[in-house]
């Protein structure tokens, strides 16, 4: 052990510390200080942990504890009141953050900036920020926030927030002031007493039989209180969302299915004990055959994936009028084959877990899209009734999707139950990018005819979907991809078939965007093909075959109400045309899950007595879906505001797992509506009282219960006239501009909202889309071999930094919707859905190639971006 002295934050610091320690670890581990995030450690590639060193901003992770002797090391928390209230104030303002987790690196970059050039450019911030992902945002209002903050230290005035809470009103973020100044935690923050650490043993190879866990030296490693294999598991190790599939911990005698499958883990005493102990279990194993192709997986002669299961998943179909009549009709046929990659959600806060136990109850603290999904299956895990489980969300720190499946929660809780103790697990990047679903990898066929006019006249597609080696929700992303074939087009004769196949690869499950975005690129470059072919450009194209009101989408259901698509449309006109070098996409995604799964949604509302540091009565809403970032804990507060006319600092949301009516997952842009529509309707049963001449200190105590419930939309397959695969849907035009040289210039987005709640964090939603579907589009790919990824790193990924990011145009269109809160519709997932498809086409209008097979990397666009990257 060796001591190191410095200062920090202004004060002398004294620790001791192994060899290999960062300056990270000294930071969270001996300081006790949660301001620097660990992201990716020790990559070095996040910028989550960035601190300053002798008026240096550096990323902590990556540099050893023993160079910083004699140093100087200010973190978030050193800054001074006025410094710490400008940023807060700036980036709340601004709304310059969603999840939250990169904003205290970010501001310290900020504050490192500002301090050498008080008055930055846009240019200069953004090139600033290149050490820094950001995958919630698009930079566009962190960029904002840095502007503005550096504004009010040259003496501008702060503007003033409103707290009105009325709809349209762009009210601060519940907690954004915590958030920007790091003071919120995540799960990995949190330390209680006497608690312990644990780690995992995951699989080296996607396919190998087990013969023998050898764990005796992990057990005598001093400071390891126990090793965990499959033996130690008292109920069901196969858990799953749709199927039970996935095995939490792999036996002996038993074989993996790929690389995250976990053979053992490790209790100790600190995690870097945990850690060393892991790499002292022995493996004896056979490494299997795979298979890392669907088409490979669909032969005969391939491996089966599952051993009772054959490598087809399932099979989602669409048939419509009469396919190939249509086509020998029509005068215009074109066929092509696209394809699209994996990719990685790089969601900045890794998977981490806390579970203890409390009064005979299983706590834990989890960072999940469904904390109700959660509870059933750790209790199902631990051979426990629900109610002796129970979840807790904690501030996440982003997720798109990956963080619907369980990732190490019930292992958690079983280590828990085991020291009887607190115990928790945290992951690495690498880990991370092991063990949770990626975006499904589709290859479409599509055949689509229009007559002399452009009028589409039929679809055949076919799908095969790559799923990995787990179910997750794979079969309802190929049927969401099948169900969105067609777009937001008016087709009367369409045959689409999707395919969800089995592999040894890396499991793929929900993404934003839950397959419409891979769908989209097809049919968006088919529009463009048979445009070219009929002698129009893409608008008019789209213009005579976007559906509006008594049109059918792919599935067969009538479109009755709130389409906005020829108003998005013709939002972009005058830019499309204006622009020498402009692609075009359309898009539709559905809000809810529908195909026939009923949805809940249900809200309390509670009254509290003032408190010591209050003046007022506060309210508190309670709700079962998840913060993400996305801001649905603010506009919640929004509805209630609007029905009920109080001050929205007055009210507080809460994350409620223990009411019997579970809301289920915050997916498929759905928290808004039946959230909104739950608390909605708690507000007026409180207003009833209130207009009875009731004040709330007569109401302290007493609780409204709204709940909501759409269980009208039919399956996929359902034997229907006329059948509602969706509640309702969102619709976008996006147009993407490029410069003389054939880099990104601009990108405008018009988008049929329903109806703007919040401005600022609705803009913050797509701005963030935006930036996921350019990379979707030219430059992130996760590339395997032999279902291994190539590199674990972030920086192999291809994010896009700020500097990379074009100007970015959001156009908000509101169609309202009557299903909808005061006529609002979800725009979690469409942002992205026509990216991909605007940019081809952008590139084919300045190079003249036909593209289709993504990222298309072989693009000035793309090139551009690399060439900026490290």
């Amino acid at each position: 052990m060796n001591t190191l002295q410095f200062t920090l934050n202004g004060n002398p610091f004294t620790a001791t510390l192994d060899e290999d320690t960062s300056l990270m670890d000294v930071l969270r581990e001996k300081a006790g200080l949660i301001s620097p995030k660990n992201g990716c450690a020790p990559q070095g590639s996040c910028g989550c942990c960035t601190v300053i060193v002798d008026n240096k901003a550096i990323t902590s992770c990556a540099v050893p504890a023993k160079n910083i002797s004699g140093k100087n090391v200010l973190t978030l928390e050193g800054l001074n009141e006025h410094e710490r209230d400008v940023f807060a104030k700036s980036f709340t303002y601004t709304a310059g953050m969603q999840c939250g987790f990169c904003i205290p690196g970010i501001v310290v970059r900020a504050k490192s900036l500002i301090d050498k050039n008080p008055e930055p450019s846009r240019d200069e911030i953004a090139k600033s920020l290149n050490n820094h992902i950001c995958r919630c945002t698009g930079y566009v209002k962190i960029i904002d926030a840095i502007e503005l903050s550096a504004k009010v230290f040259r003496g501008e005035q702060l503007p003033e927030f409103d707290y009105s809470g009325k709809i349209g009103s762009s009210l601060p973020r519940m907690d954004g002031e915590k958030f920007a100044m790091g003071e919120r935690p995540y799960i990995d923050d949190i330390s209680l007493p006497d608690m312990l650490y644990s780690a995992f043993l995951f699989s080296p190879n996607p396919k190998i039989k087990i013969k023998n866990i050898d764990t005796s030296e992990a057990e005598k490693f001093p400071g390891v209180v126990r090793v965990v294999t499959a033996n130690d598991v008292p109920g069901k190790r196969k858990q799953g969302l749709i199927y039970k599939d996935w095995s939490l911990f792999i036996a002996e005698n038993e074989t993996t299915n790929c690389i995250g499958d976990i053979l053992a883990g490790v209790i100790a005493v600190d995690n870097k004990t945990a850690r060393k102990a892991i790499e002292l279990i022995k493996l004896d194993y056979e490494i299997l055959q795979g298979v890392f192709s669907p088409e490979e997986a669909l032969k005969e002669t391939a491996p089966r994936v599952h051993e009772d299961h054959d490598n087809l998943l399932s099979k989602s179909i669409i048939k419509r009028g009469v396919v190939d009549d249509a086509l020998s009709k029509s005068t215009f046929v074109e066929t092509r084959t696209f394809e699209t990659q994996m990719i990685e959600h790089a969601f900045l806060e890794p998977e981490s877990s806390i579970a203890f136990l409390k009064d005979g109850i299983v706590e834990v603290l989890s960072q999940g899209q469904g904390v109700f999904d959660d509870r059933k299956q750790i209790a199902s895990f631990l051979n426990l009734p629900e109610e002796k489980v129970n979840v807790t969300l904690i501030t996440n720190g982003g997720a798109f999707g990956g963080k619907e499946d369980l990732s190490i929660q019930a292992q958690v809780a079983l280590f828990a139950t085991l020291t009887n103790k607190p115990v928790k697990a945290t992951l690495t990047r690498e880990e991370s990018i092991r063990l949770h679903p990626k975006r499904h990898p589709i290859k479409m066929t599509y055949t689509v005819g229009c007559d002399a006019n452009g009028k589409l006249t039929a679809l055949r597609a076919r799908m095969i979907g790559d799923k990995g080696a787990y179910a997750s929700v794979g079969t309802k992303v190929l049927e969401r991809a099948a169900g969105h074939a067609a777009g937001p087009y008016n087709i009367l004769h369409s045959d689409v078939e999707a395919l969800a196949v089995y592999t040894n690869n890396l499991p793929c499950g929900a993404m934003r965007g839950f397959g419409a975005n891979q769908a989209a690129f097809a049919m968006e470059g088919m529009l463009d093909i048979l445009a070219e072919k009929v002698g129009i450009d893409g608008w008019e194209m789209r213009w005579r075959n976007v559906v509006d009101v008594g049109d059918t989408f792919c599935t067969g259901q009538v479109f009755e109400k709130s389409v906005g698509i020829k108003k998005t449309l013709l939002a972009v006109k005058d830019i499309f045309y204006s622009s020498k070098y402009a692609g075009i996409g359309c898009g539709i995604k559905n809000v809810g899950i529908g195909n026939g799964m009923p949805e809940f949604g249900h809200a309390i509302v509670k009254i509290n007595p003032a408190t010591s540091g209050e003046s007022d009565e506060t309210i508190t809403i309670k709700t079962g879906f998840t913060e993400m970032g996305q801001g649905f804990c603010t506009v919640m507060i929004q509805f209630f505001c609007e029905v009920i006319g109080i001050d929205a600092r007055k009210v507080r949301v809460e994350i409620d797992t223990t009411h019997p009516t579970p809301c289920g997952m915050t997916t498929a842009s759905r928290a808004t509506v039946l959230g909104g529509r739950a608390i909605i309707k708690a507000a007026q049963e409180m207003k009833k009282d209130l207009d009875a001449g009731k004040n709330l200190c007569d109401l302290i105590g007493k609780e409204y219960f709204g709940e909501v419930v759409i269980d009208y939309t039919t399956a996929l397959d359902a034997k229907t006239n006329k059948p509602i695969t969706h509640m309702t849907f969102g619709f976008a035009t996006q147009v993407c501009i490029l410069d003389d040289e054939g880099k990104l210039k601009k990108f405008v987005a018009a988008h049929d909202v329903g109806k703007v709640i919040n401005k600022k964090l609705l803009e913050g939603q797509l701005e963030g889309s935006i930036h996921m579907g350019l990379g979707y589009a030219l430059t992130e790919d996760l590339k395997l071999t032999n279902g291994i990824p190539d590199s674990f790193k972030l920086r192999s990924l291809g994010l896009l930094r700020a500097k990379d990011m074009p100007e970015t145009e959001i156009i908000l269109i509101e169609e309202n919707e009557s299903e909808g809160p005061f006529g609002a519709k979800g725009v979690g997932e469409i942002g992205l859905v026509p990216t991909a498809g605007a940019v081809a086409g952008a590139l084919y209008k300045f190079d003249g190639v036909r593209r289709y097979k993504l990222p298309m990397k072989d693009s000035v666009a793309a090139k551009a971006i690399f060439g900026g990257m490290k």
